[in-house]
């Protein structure tokens, strides 16, 4: 039998070969063929390829570090704030299924200097109900509708370029994070009642180790034909007829139906005008209007976390109540409601992106309980998000910090997590920020957590003292710079 031959080359060999080309082809084919091997130092990467972005390129925040890491491969191509933020998103439906599956909702604050409004985006694609029965009542998958979204208005990369790599991620491999490793240590002992989540996630009845390498070939199935045949295949092609039919046997009942009525919104941002042209956007949801309103508090008594807490509490019940009839720009402006009750709430997750042009993203996501229904649809690889007629809705907040002047500039922005602390987290994590000039100058109040993008000088004028912070005690990252 014949031994297979070697495709690696060694070095002296190499340098014979390039010898005999010296000797009979000449320097400049020699020149040639040594920078198609080995390119020269001088040559520049192609725009969509990581480096193409020379010196500062931005700066990306998210709660599981693979998500952000995928956000700032993005940044270095050339991708914008939003091309970055929708690879985030799709790496977390890979990376922390726990809170942010393709089945998952949530909604993101974008923000661009070149816009005539002086306000920001809210692009919302919160978590609505599957439509069917079941015994686990699924919420219709909403993440990728959302993040196509946020795309058609401030995306410059091809959409399917910032789909596969997580894409890629699923069908190879991906270690499994700290992050990912918490949410499991919770709810391992329900999540093996499915056996398609427990061949998943509990492969030989345990859980897998911090590090070691996860793969979903199901996950990257469904990827990759939204890679391919587009977003609209999984609310109304053979993608949204197997999910269905699959959705059925989990327990979750989706129904074509809800799968095409499953529609993202743009709304215009609700804000805060702290004076000297400095504004702060809000999401127009309860976590939103309830840090907006935490904000105005805080930023003439810093040090009033209390009456911030009582402010943010009162306003995000009396939200949910329906006390400010849908207006969320009243809800920020009120002064007078204090404390309010709300349920025991679900498990959120956040990222947030900003480019070297001065655009931010701020996003939250929630599969509305920890692992949502805790079933996954057959041959999907999706984890089913629980319907909110069968769980409270998440709080969802964040905010995006800019000013308005000669020129508009993007300063800030921050995403709070945490359950009832989310709404606080925010306010207090961007307040401080500002009030520090560097991002997460201390911890945010318990049970809240933070992440935050900062540059005081605002972009894309001073990039020199932007910085960038995850909540130390969680288990995200933040990376940036050159």
């Amino acid at each position: 039998m014949k031994r297979a031959m070697s495709h690696i080359i060694p070095a002296r060999a190499l340098a014979v070969l390039l010898g005999v080309a010296v000797a009979t082809t000449g320097c400049s084919t020699l020149e040639s063929m040594a920078d198609k091997i080995m390119p020269s130092s001088s040559s520049k990467p192609q725009e969509g390829t990581a480096g193409f972005i020379p010196g500062f390129l931005g700066g990306a925040v998210a709660d599981e570090p693979q998500a952000a890491l995928a956000a700032r491969a993005v940044l270095s191509a050339g991708g914008t704030a939003a091309d970055a933020a929708v690879a985030a998103g799709f790496t977390l439906a890979v990376t922390l299924p726990s809170r942010a599956s393709l089945g998952s909702g949530g909604a993101c604050l974008a923000f661009s200097p070149a816009s005539p409004s002086l306000t920001a985006d809210a692009v919302m694609f919160l978590p609505v109900p599957g439509g069917g029965g079941g015994d686990r009542p699924a919420a219709a998958p909403m993440l990728a509708r959302g993040l196509f979204a946020l795309h058609a208005r401030y995306g410059r990369r091809p959409f399917e370029s910032l789909v596969s790599p997580a894409e890629q991620m699923a069908r190879f491999g991906a270690p499994v994070s700290r992050a990912f490793v918490r949410d499991l240590a919770v709810v391992a002992g329900p999540l093996a009642g499915d056996p398609d989540a427990a061949s998943i996630f509990l492969p030989g009845g345990r859980a897998p180790a911090e590090g070691e390498v996860l793969i979903q070939p199901d996950l990257a199935a469904t990827l990759g034909q939204i890679r391919i045949a587009g977003v609209g295949d999984l609310h109304q092609g053979a993608l949204a007829r197997r999910l269905v039919e699959s959705s059925v046997r989990a327990g979750g009942g989706i129904t074509p139906q809800a799968l095409r009525a499953a529609l993202p919104q743009y709304l215009q941002a609700p804000r805060v005008d702290l004076g000297g042209g400095l504004l702060v956007s809000v999401l127009p949801t309860d976590g939103g209007v309830a840090a907006g309103a935490a904000i105005r508090a805080l930023w003439s008594r810093p040090q009033a976390l209390d009456v911030a807490s009582a402010r943010a509490a009162g306003v995000a019940a009396a939200w949910r109540r329906g006390a400010f009839g849908g207006n969320a720009q009243a809800a920020v402006d009120s002064s007078d409601v204090t404390g309010g009750a709300l349920p025991p709430l679900p498990a959120t997750t956040g990222f947030a992106t900003m480019d070297r042009e001065g655009n931010g993203v701020a996003c939250v996501v929630s599969m509305n309980n920890l692992f949502g229904t805790g079933r996954v649809a057959p041959h999907t690889g999706m984890v089913l998000a629980a319907s909110p007629d069968w769980m409270p809705p998440a709080m969802l907040s964040a905010a995006l910090a800019y000013a308005a002047g000669s020129t508009t500039l993007f300063v800030g922005a921050a995403t709070g997590t945490g359950q009832e602390g989310a709404a606080l987290a925010t306010a207090v994590a961007l307040v401080q920020s500002g009030a520090a000039r560097r991002a997460l100058p201390t911890p945010v109040p318990e049970p809240g957590r933070a992440n935050v993008l900062l540059c005081p000088g605002g972009l894309p004028i001073d990039s020199a003292r932007c910085s960038w912070a995850a909540d130390s005690r969680g288990s995200g990252l933040a990376v940036g710079g050159n």
